[in-house]
């Protein structure tokens, strides 16, 4: 790579946020720490508490630099490099707000005489919200005018200024017993979507010296052998050398049906050991293992904002402006055409505009909804790599399908076999054909090689070549032998007449003459016409179908799934380019279905590329959009539901939480509401937005 003079090589960090209850601020801390000169990318996810940021600067410069800006913007909120969870600071607030709210009541009681009692109103006012006052005196000496706590202390001091002392201490009381019950419920939903996706293995037991040492998974060294006992976590990759048993595999793949395991099989992290002990030799390191890489999958996802909430994050820069212009001119302009103006009552009025200013309703609710919807996708075994994509999937309405391992089960079986040459016996083609294809790891010519259990001398075989997308050309002895489908019959000059069976015919050729052919076939999975079927219904209008495999299986394949339109005969080339012609003649979201093997190109250029069955498949992780971690066609349709109920909830939240706020505004315009609705608008339709996008978690596929 060349450096060019000058050039700061990018460092990208991650910190935890502390303090930081008020999502609206968030947005403010983020617009700020973009416009730094140094920073060239900064996400700030107030879901899970997490700042990331690619910077030219250390991370200790980086560190001082963003908690001077949260600091300026909310005093208190700090970020950190250090993750730990810290429950001190809301015990303290529910300490301070028990003293204050007994001391109103003494007050509200008349317990002792008037003028003690304004006193008592005053002392439970400061305590109570001594937090708000102090951060918008902070905040007003740095200019910053449009945040909630000096919207607050306007309010209520505008409350006492018209001698509603009670009104004042309940109305700061109900904003921070409401901000309170927010944040609660924020970390709640928080932390019951992180344990949907608790799936970390803890420990491993790994064998040395005959001696089983419990040790952290990141120490686990390649080839180490590791004992699981029954009830415990597979907690790396790798192959079963002793033992057998059921494996729980659902945290992973969304599927409840144990699976059987035995020796020389393949067993991931995250697998659940039911019933035998299983002696494992790992072969990956745990920050290669499939484990891991869905949970940094998981982990990042929130990062990748969709376009509602890149909408709603500019609205709010706007909204609370309009809304604060509106209120000063609500108490000002009356003064000119009301003849019995009263300023105390115009003030209360424009009061309760600043009450109802602030925007967290709406600005946390939509990136919790939307972390709500990948936790349940992820909990019914969908990943899905971040908010924009879960988005895209609502508005699909175009799906192209690979049909080897997506449509049917991949699992190919020679169905016939048919030597023209007479030269030939059967079974003098199919040791050609067995031994060219036992080089190969495609499909067919596994399907190929198992046909007969044939010993291989791999020392009779020379000169192997694959053709992409054709076949193998290779020397078996001194013959030289030719399998694969009619394109590579047709570069060779091979002259051979097509079958009219259906199914994948492999053209076979000793010494450039033909010889007869085989006719592989497929199995259908048995969910893939009701997928196809239930797709339509959830407003896919089109579904199209691309293969490699010849017209004849592929029109039987579309006959039986009704599906609209099908491409056969196709290279891998040949895909990517049907695919942007599909991409250029719809009007909505064109999603692609592949198992991820060899669709790379495909599912990284669709709008929504989706892996199948990828368990076990690395490239299909890192090519795909979704990823379906099982083989089951039918979590399309699961896919498809949590995207429209997503979208759902996020505009029942932004209709509720503008609804609520402008008929309460029109009332407080007029007259006819007290402060303590203005409040509710404010924090307690907050609340009702973050319940409400909790639900997505309950709500049943």
């Amino acid at each position: 790579m060349k450096v060019v003079k000058g050039m700061k090589q990018n460092n990208q960090h991650q910190f935890d946020i502390k303090n930081l209850n008020c999502a609206n601020c968030a947005l403010k801390i983020e617009s700020k720490i973009k416009k730094l000169d140094y920073v060239t990318d900064v996400n700030l996810d107030f879901v899970n508490k997490k700042l990331r940021i690619s910077t030219t600067k250390s991370i200790k410069e980086i560190l001082h630099e963003i908690n001077k800006i949260a600091s300026r913007i909310e005093p208190g909120v700090k970020f950190t490099n250090e993750s730990h969870e810290d429950n001190r600071e809301i015990i303290l607030k529910i300490i301070r707000l028990f003293m204050g709210f007994i001391i109103f009541l003494i007050a509200y009681l008349s317990v002792f005489t008037f003028q003690v009692n304004i006193y008592l109103f005053l002392v439970s006012y400061i305590i109570i919200g001594s937090s708000v006052i102090y951060k918008a005196l902070k905040n007003i000496i740095k200019g910053n005018l449009f945040d909630e706590n000096f919207l607050m202390m306007i309010a209520t001091l505008a409350a006492i200024y018209i001698k509603s002392y009670e009104e004042a201490v309940f109305v700061m009381l109900f904003y921070e017993v409401g901000e309170l019950l927010q944040d609660l419920a924020v970390n709640k939903s928080r932390n019951s979507i992180k344990k949907l996706l608790d799936i970390a293995p803890k420990y491993a037991n790994v064998k040395a010296n005959e001696k089983i040492v419990k040790v952290n998974p990141e120490e686990v060294k390649l080839n180490d052998i590791i004992i699981v006992k029954p009830g415990e976590t597979i907690p790396l990759d790798g192959i079963i050398i002793e033992g057998k048993s059921q494996v729980d595999t659902s945290k992973l793949t969304g599927e409840s049906i144990p699976r059987f395991v035995e020796e020389d099989m393949e067993v991931l992290a995250g697998f659940i050991n039911y019933n035998g002990i299983l002696e494992i030799r790992v072969t990956k390191l745990y920050e290669d293992s499939h484990i891991n890489k869905i949970l940094e999958l998981v982990e990042n996802s929130p990062s990748k904002k969709a376009k509602v909430e890149k909408f709603i994050t500019r609205f709010a820069r706007i909204y609370t402006p309009i809304v604060i212009i509106l209120a000063v001119m609500l108490v000002i302009i009356p003064n000119f055409f009301v003849n019995d103006y009263i300023f105390s009552d115009y003030l209360y009025r424009g009061a309760i505009f600043l009450v109802v200013s602030c925007p967290c309703a709406l600005v946390l609710s939509i990136p919790l909804s939307m972390f709500a919807g990948l936790g349940a996708a992820s909990r019914h075994g969908v990943l899905i790599k971040g908010g924009n994509y879960l988005d895209l999937v609502n508005k699909v309405n175009t799906v192209v399908f690979d049909k080897t391992r997506t449509l049917t089960k991949g699992n190919l079986v020679v169905s016939k076999v048919e030597v023209i040459n007479n030269k030939y016996t059967i079974d003098d083609m199919m040791e050609k054909a067995i031994y060219a294809e036992s080089l190969s790891d495609h499909a067919t010519a596994k399907a190929i090689v198992n046909y007969q259990n044939l010993p291989i001398n791999k020392e009779r075989i020379t000169n192997f070549t694959e053709v992409f997308g054709k076949g193998i050309v290779t020397n078996i002895d001194n013959d030289l032998v030719i399998i694969g489908n009619d394109k590579l019959m047709q570069e060779y000059n091979i002259e051979f007449d097509m079958p009219k069976e259906v199914g994948t015919v492999c053209f076979v050729a000793i010494n450039k003459e033909y010889v007869g052919y085989i006719i592989i076939n497929d199995e259908i999975k048995v969910e893939a016409q009701k997928v196809i079927s239930d797709l339509k219904k959830h407003g896919i209008n089109q579904t199209i179908m691309l293969t490699g495999d010849n017209f004849a299986v592929a029109n039987n394949v579309k006959e039986i799934l009704n599906i609209d339109e099908v491409y056969a005969n196709l290279l891998p080339e040949d895909k990517l380019n049907i695919l942007e012609n599909i991409k250029h003649n719809q009007n909505g979201m064109v999603m692609y279905v592949g198992d991820g093997v060899n669709d790379t190109p495909v599912l990284k250029n669709a709008h929504v590329g989706c892996a199948m069955g990828a368990l076990g498949s690395d490239i299909a992780i890192e090519a795909s959009d979704c990823v379906i971690m099982n083989d089951d066609l039918s979590k399309l349709i699961t896919l498809k539901r949590i995207a429209t109920l997503t979208n759902k909830k996020i505009w029942q939240n932004i209709s509720l939480a503008l609804g609520i706020k402008l008929f309460v505004l029109i009332l407080g315009a007029f007259g006819n509401l007290s402060m303590w609705m203005a409040i509710f608008s404010d924090v307690g339709v907050a609340l009702l937005t973050v319940l409400n996008s909790i639900l997505i978690l309950r709500h049943k596929l």
